[in-house]
């Protein structure tokens, strides 16, 4: 285009003057903005666009002044690079609001789905908050599956339990600690290392095939049984730090810890529930 701005692929531009037959120098004024629809394009490219340039009136009363035909030109091209900064901000800005792919609109729907899934299945436990937060990071893998989502929640409470007691136990061997507070330390580490292996036995049983209603009404009742003795072990220990005698920083910092595995056994032992009467 004699006359036209064209933009490249690759954002870049290049003025091609108009050239008169009495006025030779290259100076453009901007009238208009149009952009080139390019076929077989995604929708986040920005392809080619052009500028409508046009040359200013002829002037024949004086000579061209070439100081003022270079001022002319660096302001063409200046206010040439405005418009290309605004094609390309409109440009990107319009894709971004067209609808995704089918493939990603699909992705889209389906996390959506999970999550709302966990949301509402969380609704039902004791601890709905707690519940959402520990298990929507895993709604991928959990997708709309109650057995997933109940296995997953001991995942959760198991990961929990296991690292409380490890740091437990360091404590414990902490000098400074009143004998009182050692010895309930010591005791709430037996009694979470109980509930560690309950709750890895629960998702060992979980994890099993079952041909048969009778098969699962006897695994999922054994499940309930291992989930809630865990739940008792966890408040056994809590427990173990009430009283005066244990006032103190060590005191909050692990009850506040244990009573968190209690909730997460509690919402699990919830979901589980809920998974068994899906088959009742």
């Amino acid at each position: 285009y004699n006359n036209t701005l064209i933009i490249g692929r690759n954002g870049t531009f290049t003025i091609r003057p108009y050239k008169l037959a009495a006025f030779h120098s290259p100076i453009f004024t901007i009238t208009s903005l149009q952009p080139i629809p390019i076929p077989n394009t995604t929708l986040s490219q920005f392809t080619h666009s052009k500028i409508y340039l046009t040359p200013p009136p002829k002037k024949t009363s004086q000579s061209p002044n070439p100081m003022a035909a270079s001022s002319s030109c660096s302001s063409a091209a200046f206010l040439a690079a405005l418009a290309v900064i605004s094609l390309l901000a409109s440009t990107s800005s319009a894709s971004s609001r067209r609808s995704l792919s089918p493939s990603s609109a699909a992705a889209a729907a389906a996390a959506t789905t999970n999550t709302e899934f966990i949301r509402t299945s969380c609704s039902a436990t004791t601890y709905p908050k707690l519940c959402y937060n520990s298990l929507a990071v895993h709604a991928t893998k959990i997708q709309t599956s109650a057995k997933l989502l109940a296995t997953t929640a001991l995942d959760v409470t198991l990961a929990s339990a296991k690292s409380t007691s490890a740091a437990m136990l360091k404590l414990s061997r902490t000098h400074g600690l009143a004998p009182r507070q050692s010895a309930a330390m010591l005791d709430c580490v037996e009694e979470l290392g109980d509930s560690v292996d309950q709750i890895r036995q629960s998702i060992d049983e979980l994890a099993g095939a079952r041909t048969s209603p009778a098969e699962f009404q006897m695994m999922i009742s054994d499940v309930q049984t291992w989930v809630s003795a865990a739940l008792t072990d966890e408040t056994t220990c809590s427990d173990g730090f009430a009283g005066k005698e244990m006032a103190g920083e060590v005191k909050t910092a692990v009850r506040g810890r244990i009573e968190k595995i209690a909730h997460l056994t509690s919402n699990a032992l919830a979901l589980i529930n809920a998974y068994a009467a899906l088959h009742n």
